[in-house]
């Protein structure tokens, strides 16, 4: 299915921090309403702050309320196939009782989410939501994607702002050594007062290693197998080491085929995937030209030997001939791994996905002289800078 990043106003809006929002999203996409009147209904009806996600029957009341109908399916996987044109809130469930449930946003059969769930195949459909077809009316949300804000959205917007930058004062003197007793309980009054009328929380307001405002997605490579080769592992490590620092990868089955996961920032996992799939096919063609494959013999032994004789940018070799390389600075060091903490906490909070490790065998039959041979191809590559990523050049 077409996937189209979007998080339904949330960042516009100026809402900041990790959170489970799928519903408010999903229905601030579908029926083009501002998020955060979106989020402040939804907390009216299920009397709890929605920042951490609401129960399906306050989101069916709201539905009911805008005049949205409920087709139930029940068990077809996610896709197009089963699914009408038209603005949708989609309710999905995962295969696996051990994962939670989600709810996204299908446009004419484009998704509008912040990370793909047709990716991975565990999720399948519930039923949908539409908006009833009204003669003269077109069933599309009445606020078109990339549509620019109108002059009253964007009045209310800079309130909203300084909604916000009024609470962070308050914080800040409630919590700062220098107040006296009455002005710490009059800002926590006045702080009180404003997250109640707001609908916020403390979250809301609370810069997080200043990784609040990063856009976080993850998108997944299939390679054929069940079994990962140890040369497609190293090759997205090496990628996330020396040149998507910020990003993080992982991988699973799913049927006959091995799928490899990054997640982060959404350009970073963009370009990175784009990289990640160029130099796969580009090894394995080489490999497979001159040993007749690449998972096993002198084919995978050359293939891991490319891997390793890639350029090493942190580590100091050829990074003068590169640009936009990330500096090793104590500072870009700090902020990619604040990024990276933030990642792997949006994952498990956004995604339901936790990580484990998991340690494999060796490989046997290593060819030694092939291993060499990949490694002195693979050195004599450049990772350099191209349309906005890093592409490999012809050789």
């Amino acid at each position: 299915m077409e996937f189209i990043w979007h998080d339904g106003g949330r960042a516009a809006c100026g809402y900041v921090g990790l959170t489970g929002d799928c519903v408010t999203r999903a229905i601030a996409i579908a029926t083009g309403t501002s998020y955060r009147d979106v989020y402040r209904r939804m907390g009216e009806i299920s009397e709890v702050s929605p920042r951490n996600g609401v129960t399906t029957s306050a989101a069916t009341d709201y539905l009911s309320e805008l005049g949205f109908t409920y087709s139930r399916l029940g068990g077809p996987g996610f896709s197009e196939q089963w699914l009408p044109k038209g603005a949708l809130v989609v309710h999905l469930s995962s295969k696996d009782s051990r994962r939670h449930g989600h709810f996204c946003s299908v446009i004419d059969h484009v998704l509008y989410d912040t990370w793909n769930p047709s990716d991975s195949g565990e999720y399948i459909i519930q039923g949908y939501w539409t908006r009833p077809a009204v003669a003269g009316q077109p069933t599309l949300p009445i606020v078109r994607h990339g549509r620019r804000e109108d002059t009253e959205q964007t009045l209310t917007q800079k309130e909203f702002d300084k909604v916000l930058h009024l609470l962070k004062s308050l914080d800040n003197t409630a919590n700062n050594a220098g107040s006296t007793d009455g002005e710490k309980r009059n800002a926590l009054r006045m702080l009180q007062n404003l997250m109640l009328r707001h609908n916020l929380s403390r979250e809301d307001i609370t810069d997080d290693n200043n990784v609040e405002n990063v856009r976080f997605t993850r998108m997944a490579c299939c390679v054929n197998g069940r079994r990962a080769c140890m040369w497609e592992k190293n090759l997205a490590a090496y990628l996330i080491a020396e040149i998507f620092p910020m990003s993080d990868w992982y991988f699973g089955v799913k049927g006959n085929r091995t799928l490899f996961w990054f997640y982060g920032p959404l350009d970073d996992v963009q370009n990175c995937l784009a990289l990640f799939r160029e130099l796969l096919l580009t090894i394995a063609t080489s490999a497979r030209l001159q040993y007749g494959g690449y998972s096993r013999g002198s084919g995978a032994s050359y293939a891991e030997g490319y891997v390793a004789g890639l350029p090493r940018y942190q580590s100091g070799q050829g990074a003068s001939t590169v640009e936009n390389v990330v500096s090793s600075t104590a500072l870009i060091l700090a902020r990619t791994l604040a990024v990276r903490k933030a990642a792997k906490g949006w994952l498990r909070f956004e995604c339901g996905t936790s990580l484990v490790t998991e340690r494999g065998n060796g490989r046997d039959q290593h060819d030694p002289d092939a291993a060499d041979r990949g490694k002195e191809h693979g050195s004599k590559h450049d990772l350099s800078a191209a349309n906005g990523r890093k592409r490999i050049t012809s050789q």
